[in-house]
Order: C-alpha cells, then structure tokens, then sequence
C-alpha cells in the first residue's frame, strides 16, 4: 500500500510513542520535502524529528509537479500541500492528513484519506492496540492534539469502549 503522510501523524504518535502503529498499519510510509523539513528544521525539536531522519520505513520524496503544489499552496501549509501533490503523483493508495481544510482538497482530488482518529481505529481493529481511549488521552494531555468533545465521544462509541 503506497502511502503519503503530512506531517501532524508523525509528530503526534511520535508524541505518544506509538509511531510504530504506522509502520505496523502501512509499511512503508512517504512523506514530501516539505514535511520532512517540518520536522526537522524547526529552532526547538519536535516529536518526529529523529525519527524522520532514522527510520528506515519512513521515506522522503521530492514532488515534481511543483505546479500543483503552488496551486494548492493557495489554500493550503506547504506540507499538506506537497503531501497532496505526492498522493497524486505517485497514485497513493491513502493521504494520511489531520487538519480539515486538507481533508477537503484530498477529497476533491478523489483521494483517499484518514487521520491520526482513524489510525487509531484501524489499529485496534487489526489487533495492534488494545484500546483507543489510553492514546486519544495521550493524544490530547502530551501532544496538545484537539479533539471535540463529540468527536471524542463518538470515536470511543465506534471502538465499543466506554466513556
């Protein structure tokens, strides 16, 4: 499975400890310049950074078609927009993109996608993790990660796990 990543899935699983469950879920995950320098070239470290230039199953791609990326530059962060980029030039199979507005240009580009919720649900689906509940308190107490309360609700309800 081809997969392309922007850079909030990385940063808060590394965050947590648990990047592990997307080389479990996917393998093999890319990630474009952009967000590979998201990562690391920020003044203070940030969750992934070693991580980005260490492991061997998270590779970076550049993106040729710098058209499409200035064009999505116009309503997107460089790394969503180059993440996007990378996901058509290459045909990936899923985006994996958190911030809504991301959501919605990968949607009208007929691509698959889902976020670090998502993630989290495919793994205790597959058997990685036990519960969701232990990570998306993680989530939210250690990376700072933004869950409405709803979404909270409704992500733990999916999972069968009690509120």
């Amino acid at each position: 499975m081809i997969v392309i990543s922007d850079t909030s899935p990385i940063n808060n699983l590394a965050a947590i400890n648990r990047l592990d469950l997307l080389q479990q879920l996917y393998g093999t995950v890319f990630i474009p310049d952009a967000v590979y320098r998201e990562l690391t070239e920020p003044s203070f470290p940030v969750a992934g950074s070693t991580e980005v230039q260490t492991l061997d199953w998270i590779e970076t791609r550049a993106v040729t078609n710098r058209t499409l990326v200035d064009s999505l530059s116009d309503e997107l962060d460089i790394g969503e927009a180059e993440a996007i980029a990378l996901a058509v030039e290459i045909q990936a199979e899923q985006v994996l993109i958190d911030e809504r507005r991301g959501r919605l240009v990968a949607a009208r580009l007929n691509l698959r996608y889902t976020g670090i919720l998502g993630i989290l649900v495919e793994a205790k689906s597959q058997g990685l993790i036990a519960q969701v509940k232990p990570l998306l308190d993680a989530l939210i107490d250690q990376a700072g990660f933004w869950v409405a309360e709803a979404l909270y609700n409704s992500v733990l309800r999916l999972v069968d796990e009690e509120l």
